[in-house]
């Protein structure tokens, strides 16, 4: 025991250096690794309020289009429908109820 004890003292200054600078090292780490963690998602955070900003102008246009005159809309679709299947002869018309009555 007593050379086990006598071989520690001289060693105990240099554990202590190299567990100090192990422990330093390892904190420098975890700092890269949190900074670039914060990077990646701001990153990721700009581009996601990109995507959400040209959702958000996509929407207003379907609204713009619902509202002013969006039925409209439809209705002029149908017509067309209508008319092409009318001119080629095949195709079955949308709107059975209508061709029912003429």
């Amino acid at each position: 025991m007593e050379g086990i004890l006598a071989l520690m003292i001289p060693l105990a200054p240099f554990i202590m250096v190299v567990a100090i600078v192990w422990i330093a090292n390892q904190r420098k780490l975890e700092e890269k690794r949190l900074n670039a963690t914060a990077s990646r998602s701001a990153e990721e955070a700009a581009r996601h309020a990109t995507q959400v900003a040209e959702l958000e102008q996509r929407v207003q246009v379907l609204e713009r289009i619902v509202t002013d005159k969006g039925y409209d809309v439809a209705a002029q679709i149908e017509a067309l429908r209508d008319t092409k299947s009318h001119e080629e002869g095949t195709g079955v018309p949308l709107d059975i109820k209508r061709q029912e009555k003429a």
